[in-house]
């Protein structure tokens, strides 16, 4: 690594804005991550850094990066993006992307057994949660014992969010309940 990408991966780790994201930052020296879910994009900072970062540690070997966002149908208080413009950004020689659009419950649903062995899962506050706790079913058969998976913790202000770590047995335990709660409804 040169000195240069070294100076800012210490900027990103210890001093970037918002303060949050540092610990994903952070998270990313624990190992080499080649493949990345992100249940919401977060553009312009989070996700072009992460990936950045994840490129960094492993030259040569393409990062998997899989998007899942509502996209054009973002509720209003969300920032505009569309899908066009995500693709745009995020469209690197080091990173093979990929944008599904859709609430995490849908999308999942179709792509999840394409994202086997992911190493990262990040999961923004902003999802809508009877969609997330529909998805949760679908998590399983893409992580692994050592995937990194991050859960952004709902906060009055963006500023104030934070990034709370899961284990694949938290994931599991979720799904067992997010499968019961489906067949009691059925």
């Amino acid at each position: 690594m040169s000195f240069g990408r070294l100076l800012h991966s210490l900027w990103l780790r210890y001093f970037s804005k918002p303060a949050a994201d540092r610990t994903l930052y952070k998270a990313l020296r624990v190992r080499p991550i080649r493949s990345i879910v992100e249940l919401g994009v977060g553009l312009p900072l989070r996700t072009p850094r992460l990936l950045q970062l994840a490129s960094a540690k492993t030259p040569g070997v393409p990062i998997r990066y899989c998007g899942i966002d509502l996209f054009e149908a973002r509720p209003g208080a969300q920032p505009a993006l569309s899908l066009k413009q995500a693709f745009a950004a995020l469209q690197s020689p080091s990173v093979r992307v990929q944008l599904v659009p859709g609430d995490p419950h849908s999308a999942l649903k179709r792509v999840s057994n394409s994202l086997a062995a992911t190493d990262l899962l990040l999961i923004t506050a902003d999802q809508d949660r009877e969609s997330l706790a529909r998805a949760w079913t679908w998590m399983p058969r893409m992580l692994t014992a050592s995937s990194l998976i991050f859960v952004e913790e709902p906060s009055a202000a963006p500023a104030a969010a934070i990034w709370k770590p899961f284990s694949l047995a938290d994931i599991q335990k979720l799904a067992t309940e997010s499968s019961k709660t489906v067949r009691r409804a059925a």
